[in-house]
Parts: structure tokens; sequence; C-alpha cells
């Protein structure tokens, strides 16, 4: 099962690379609440961590299966670990690729961290972006605009930005745009902007196998990815070289092997 990343994307930027791992497992994918084809009108108030552990849950009955695989990307690893530690008998494995934070001193690091990749410019032109009235309606374009700027330092393979791009709004409307940035900011104020929010101290008493996969230059620091790997007893956690934020873009034989081989042999 897998959970894609945003918050305020859906599946399809995933898509079709993560079909490489149908060599071997049944994938399943699925738009979390409120986000791309699981939008149907739901505003910041109606998504929860809770609910979207429920959900979640929800999509694996709805399969008839007793216990998956779970694999998240980015803030899908969020999804995927609050998940494991409410249901650790229903998961078989663990794959963080390109993990969130786990902590809100891990958040506010990520932040800096972004920040220092940009130039002054880039930094002013997000910031213009952001106050368009364009942007603001959720214009396509102008939002594509903004993520062209916030991920520039995401891919080693620059080449792939444009595709890449394509894929994080493909099929959105300008409402479902607006509902997903105000979900994306409803969920960082239930963890990330909470000083009581710590998936770092619940994880130490996680026992599933775990695989962390995360870029040499990742955005989010590799220091938060130790961290989540130092908690979680018997992680393993692979720094992938010449790897930004999109292992299965930038890296694919070296993630996709990665993924089958442990989850063969763990």
């Amino acid at each position: 099962m897998v959970a894609h990343g945003g918050p305020d994307f859906d599946q399809q930027y995933l898509l079709p690379d993560l079909d490489r791992l149908a060599r071997s497992s049944r994938l399943v994918y699925y738009d979390q609440r409120g986000r791309g084809r699981s939008y149907s009108g739901e505003t910041a108030d109606d998504i929860t961590v809770a609910g979207e552990i429920a959900d979640l849950d929800d999509v694996r009955r709805s399969v008839g299966a007793e216990r998956v695989t779970m694999l998240g990307h980015s803030w899908g690893c969020v999804v995927a670990m609050e998940y494991a530690v409410t249901h650790p008998d229903r998961i078989s494995h663990l794959v963080l690729m390109n993990t969130a934070p786990a902590t809100p001193a891990d958040a506010a690091f990520t932040r800096q961290h972004v920040a220092s990749l940009r130039s002054a410019d880039q930094a002013a032109a997000m910031k213009a972006l952001a106050a368009d009235q364009r942007y603001l309606a959720g214009d396509v374009a102008a939002d594509l605009a903004y993520h062209r700027i916030h991920f520039a330092a995401a891919l080693q393979r620059r080449e792939l930005l444009d595709e890449l791009l394509a894929r994080l709004r493909r099929g959105a409307t300008a409402e479902g745009i607006i509902a997903a940035r105000a979900i994306e900011h409803g969920l960082y104020a239930q963890t990330w902007l909470r000083d009581d929010y710590d998936l770092l101290d619940r994880l130490t008493e996680l026992r599933v196998p775990t695989l962390l996969l995360h870029g040499d230059h990742d955005l989010i620091p590799v220091e938060c990815a130790q961290h989540i790997a130092e908690a979680i007893p018997g992680a393993r956690l692979d720094v992938l070289g010449a790897c930004g934020h999109f292992a299965f873009l930038d890296q694919p034989d070296l993630t996709f092997d990665g993924i089958e081989n442990f989850v063969a042999s763990a």
C-alpha cells in the first residue's frame, strides 16, 4: 500500500514509476481524503491525522489484506508511521522513501535547510507568487510556477523536473488545489506545529522490519531520516548517492531493487 506525499498532492506524481514494484507485489494506491480523486468538497476541518489512519485501514480492509507492506513517500511516510504505530499487527514491512520529519524540531531544521538552498531571487519570486491573485485562486499555471522554484533543487536529474511538475497537478481543478492547500496547513497544525508532537518516542515501541531510503541531496536533511532509523529497533537506513527528494526518479534501480530485496528477505 502506497501513501503519497504533499500532503497537498495525490498519487499521480508517483506514476508510472512505482508500478515497477508490481513485478513482485500487488500494489494499492489511493488518494488521501480531500485530495485528487478523493476530493468531494472536504475542508481542512474535515481532515485529521486520526481520520487519515482510519481511511488507510479502510483501504486495507477493502482489498482483503490482513497485513500489508506500507510504503510512504515524503509526507506519506508520516501517514505510514502513524499507521504502523497505531496498527503494528497489520504491517508486515515498513518502507520510508525520502521520509518527512518525525518531530517539530526536525521539521524546523528542514525548513531552514530548504530555505538555504534558494537564492534571494528565488525566495523573492516565491513570495511574489504566493501573493499573486492567480495563485491564491488555485490557477494551475501559477501553482506550478511556484512549485518549479520550490522543487528546483529536489532532483539531481534536473532534466526530469518538467515531467515531475506535469504530474503534480495532473487533472487538478482550482477548487481542489485550494482545498488541498488548506488541508496541508491543517495537517501541519496537528503535527509539526505542535510542540508536543513526537513520532520518534512512539516509534521506539515498533517491532516491524523497516527500510529507509534517503537521498544524499534530499531537501529533507539525512539527519531527519537518521533520527527515525535510530528510533525504530532494527531499522535500516540506505543513503543513496546522487539522489534528491524523489529517489524513484533519481535512482530508480537502487530504489526498486532495494525495496524488493528488503521485502523478500526481511
